[in-house]
């Protein structure tokens, strides 16, 4: 008999329960305020709307000098009939000993049988585990500080939608973007556009966690990689992660569908020495009227 989505989402409120038992002190397992009542709501009303994924993060401390790991945890609907997102980051890891980890616990996830609650699992796994990880990055750095210089590269990209509005969605960007240490903006309206500048790694996560699960009108246009001997922040084009907004065009009385001014938006590129982006937004070269 088919294991239905009421099911699955009954079993994550148990292992939820299990996982809040296991990390009862403040911080140690955080999720939004309405994650478990809207999946409550479902449950009462299986016929309502599908609840936004459970998505969580529990703080680790591994080995005697409790270094801070922290897994992400994102659940789809019929998990555990389905593998969950995880994903392990630390301070503590370089990227490639954070893909090393991230890349060995999921191999670890994908042999438990499908079905079986598998978080708890992973918790332990992380636990007993990255220390290995924390070691090797430990020496690892102590080899790069008898270099003459480390190399960074600075990650750039160009995000589009066809349009931007919800309050809570505009909040989760810029919570996000804050959170990674990303510089950029994000234009709201109609069409919506993102840029993100930072750590490639740092990058990426923000894209994963904007564009889950359902965001259907978003492309990433383009992306810029430029390395550098010095620090990354030498190298950006923004200072802030701005909320940029610009006069729409038409009077729409109370609706929301209204289309944001691309001349000034042009503008604001080329003040931002990336004129050159306008085409590959939108597929036509940016000219800007004669004063």
């Amino acid at each position: 008999m088919a294991v239905t989505v009421k099911e699955c989402l009954e079993l994550q409120l148990l292992e939820v329960e299990m996982l809040l038992s296991m990390f009862p002190k403040r911080g140690e397992f955080s999720l939004d305020a309405d994650a478990l009542p809207s999946i409550q709501r479902y449950l009462r009303n299986a016929d309502g709307v599908l609840p936004p994924p459970l998505e969580y993060r529990i703080a680790l401390d591994v080995g005697e000098a409790k270094v801070k790991v922290e897994l992400q945890v994102l659940l789809p609907h019929m998990y555990p009939q389905v593998a969950p997102q995880l994903f392990a980051r630390s301070d503590a890891l370089h990227r490639q000993q954070q893909l090393q980890l991230n890349t060995r616990l999921m191999s670890h996830i994908s042999s438990v049988d499908s079905g079986d609650l598998c978080v708890c699992e992973a918790v332990q796994w992380v636990k007993d585990n990255s220390l290995t990880f924390l070691e090797n990055s430990k020496g690892s750095s102590e080899c790069a500080s008898k270099e003459v210089r480390v190399k960074e590269m600075l990650h750039r990209m160009w995000i589009y939608s066809h349009h931007i509005y919800r309050q809570e969605l505009r909040k989760k960007i810029f919570d996000c973007a804050k959170k990674l240490k990303l510089t950029g903006f994000c234009l709201s309206g109609k069409p919506g556009v993102i840029c993100v500048e930072g750590l490639q790694e740092n990058c990426e996560e923000f894209w994963r966690v904007i564009r889950y699960p359902n965001w259907k009108h978003i492309s990433c246009k383009h992306v810029e990689n430029i390395e550098t001997e010095g620090s990354i922040d030498n190298l950006r084009l923004f200072h802030s992660f701005e909320d940029l907004q610009f006069q729409a065009h038409g009077d729409y009385g109370l609706r929301n569908d209204y289309h944001m001014d691309l001349g000034q938006f042009l503008e604001f590129l080329k003040q931002h020495q990336s004129g050159h982006i306008f085409q590959i937004l939108f597929g036509v070269e940016g000219k800007l009227s004669d004063n």
